[in-house]
Order: structure tokens, then sequence, then C-alpha cells
């Protein structure tokens, strides 16, 4: 004979308040252990989204970075002639040479400084990333001390709104536009004139060149080229892959200090899920026993108990993961390891990680109530009434 559900869940509801207790505690945990792949997921679509499938980033050999990246002139001159770039409607070549420096400012709210990336970049620049539109204002011309700012940028750091002033370079530079990179890492970024920054910075050489492909699928034999070119000390990779190799650190960071704090809330959780069941076993001894009597076998009971605590941990789930769901509405900076600058991303929630958060409250509940569900089992029908 099977015990039906609605036994076991009207037994939750006769105990409310010990459940509703409990299934906060597995909340909590299934919140911070969503959170986390929340934030690990919205890093990832930020950097990953930052490039273009058939973009091509080359750099120095052996540089992880833009910032310790530099292509020399005359290298970036005979990479550029590849015949596997792509030419626009003009007849130019869509190749953009650009030089990334950091500098720091300060932060609107605290006035703390945090080092911001500019990035130089050539009139086709803004061609190669279709998701970077101008919001505001108007592009910065060619030859001039003007920069536009990242959406993310000017709404958080001082001097980088239309019409301010930010000194670097030992020049004053103008913000003459904003624009939203579609929530990419180049939000986070100042981009100006490549030339002038140069100029101002005494660079010698470019940080790096991106060119688009005029058939994506030609990569590997134009990395094989620019690889194997005893002229050419550079390296290749599709510009998705390497934006992507930027959230690693970081991404490595997040996940053990999260996982890490999951794991120390979790134990609490499992603990009070079975202080609450073993409390229902010892409240329920003579029902038991009934039930044993009226012809129930051993591994309903086990099943029912199991199933009572697998209910309030999947009750507690799900409530975890409707708070976490909210954080989505928020956005969250930090420094990115690789780069050292400041990179803003937000939370993203999605399937996968709805399923992962309700595993693991569903195995929380399971081994919370495993130990209380086989103390029950075990009892002896004439124990069970004695005890009434």
């Amino acid at each position: 004979m099977k015990i039906p559900l609605s036994y076991i869940l009207r037994n939750l509801w006769a105990r409310r308040l010990t459940s509703a207790l409990t299934a906060a505690g597995l909340a909590l945990v299934v919140f911070v252990f969503a959170t986390v792949l929340m934030l690990d997921e919205g890093l990832k679509n930020t950097l990953v989204s930052t490039g273009e499938y058939d973009n091509a980033v080359i750099i120095r050999r052996a540089a992880d970075t833009e910032v310790q990246s530099g292509v020399e002139r005359e290298q970036a001159t005979v990479a550029t002639t590849h015949p596997a770039i792509a030419y626009g409607q003009d007849g130019q070549p869509l190749v953009s040479k650009e030089t990334v420096v950091l500098i720091s400012l300060n932060k609107r709210d605290s006035e703390k400084p945090s080092n911001v990336i500019i990035r130089g970049v050539s009139q086709t620049g803004l061609a190669l990333r279709p998701q970077v539109k101008l919001v505001s204002g108007r592009m910065f011309r060619p030859g001039s001390s003007e920069i536009i700012a990242g959406d993310s940028i000017a709404r958080r750091f001082s001097g980088t709104g239309i019409g301010e002033t930010l000194r670097f370079g030992q020049r004053d530079w103008t913000v003459v536009g904003t624009f939203d990179a579609g929530k990419s890492g180049f939000d986070s970024e100042v981009w100006g004139d490549a030339d002038q920054l140069m100029q101002a910075f005494r660079r010698q050489a470019f940080s790096s060149i991106i060119v688009r492909l005029n058939d994506s699928q030609r990569f590997a034999a134009f990395k094989q080229d620019i690889e194997s070119d005893p002229r050419l000390t550079l390296e290749a990779k599709r510009e998705r892959e390497f934006y992507a190799d930027q959230s690693k650190a970081l991404s490595t960071f997040i996940s053990i200090l999260g996982m890490t704090l999951s794991l120390i809330f979790s134990i609490g959780a499992m603990i009070g899920a079975m202080v609450t069941m073993y409390a229902a076993v010892a409240n329920r001894v003579t029902e038991i026993g009934t039930m044993r009597a009226l012809g129930f076998k051993r591994r309903s009971i086990l099943t029912a108990f199991l199933m009572e605590s697998l209910a309030l941990s999947l009750a507690g789930g799900m409530v975890g993961l409707v708070i976490a769901s909210f954080m989505q509405f928020l956005s969250f900076s930090t420094t990115n390891f690789q780069s050292f600058s400041e990179l803003a991303f937000g939370f993203t929630l999605n399937s996968a990680i709805a399923f992962k958060s309700l595993l693991f409250a569903l195995v929380m509940g399971l081994i919370g109530g495993l130990l209380p569900a086989f103390r029950a089992a075990r009892m002896k029908i004439v124990d069970s009434l004695r005890a009434a």
C-alpha cells in the first residue's frame, strides 16, 4: 500500500511554522547558489557578446590581453594585406588598428579611483562592432582630442558625461558622445582616435588589429598564415574566443567563492531540514505504528518521509529562485583580473541555472531527510503503539 500525496502535504501544513522556517533556510541557500551562477553567466555573456564571430583579433604572440600586446606598424601593414580580409562598400579593408591603455578615473558616487580602458580606434572600428550604437552626442572627429564614452562609464565615472573634459596623456580630452554597446564589455570603455592616443601616450606600436573576414570559414587558414609568417611575431584569434578568454580568471574566482559560500550555507540548511524531520518523526510515533499495523510497509513509510523532505526543499528552492530572479534588474562592476580594468555586467538567469538551483535544493532535502526517514521506517509496530 502506498501513502497518498495528500497525507504528506497535510502533515507539512500541520507543522506550517517549522516547515516555513526550514523552507526559508533552504531558500536562502538556493538564493546564494543561483545568484552566483547568474553572476558567472552574466560575466561570460558580457564578454562573449563583446566579440563578433566574423571578426579576428591579431595581437603579439603569447600576449593574453591587448594591454600586454604590441603590434609594430610594419607588421600591422603586412598582416592587413591578407586576402581573407573583407572590404567595405567604400572599397577600403575592414580593419581597425587599435591601441589600448589604462587610466585611473574617479567614480561619481564615491570618488574612489578605478582603472578604465581607453581604446583608440580607426574610423572603421565602429563598423566592425555592429552592437555599438551612439545614443547621444556625436562621433569623435579623426585627428582631434575628442572621445566618446560607453554608457556604463558615463553613468559611473566623473568627467565622462557629454561636454565634460578628462585629463590624461598630458592633454585635455572632450567627451562628445556616449554609446550603448548592447551590454557587452565595450560599455565599460572610452573610445578615441587611435593615432591621437598613440601620440599622447608616446606609443610606437598598436595594441591589436581587428579585421573582418570575408568568409568566417577561412579563419583557420588566416590564422595559419599570420602565425607562420617569418616577418610577424603575431597570433590571431576569433574575436569571440579572445574576449571569452578574458573572463576565465574572474569567472573562476566567482565560482570558487560562490560555491564555497553555498556549501557552507547548505550544511546549515541540511541540518535544519534534518532537525525538522526528526521532530516530525518524534511527534508521530503512534501514527507511524498505526500505519504499520494497517499494513503499510517500511518502504512506504520511508518514501512518505522522504517525500515530505523533498516537498519542503522544492518549496524553499522555488522561493529562493524567484527572489534570485529579481537580481536581473541589478548590475555589478568589478575589476577584470585579465585586463585590470573596471568591468560592468549583470545577473543572467536561464533555464539551465533554474534547473541546477532546484536540483541543488532537492539534493539538500534528500540528504537532510534521509536519516529521519530511515528512523521512521525502522520503528517496530509494538514499540510505536506502546509509546501512546
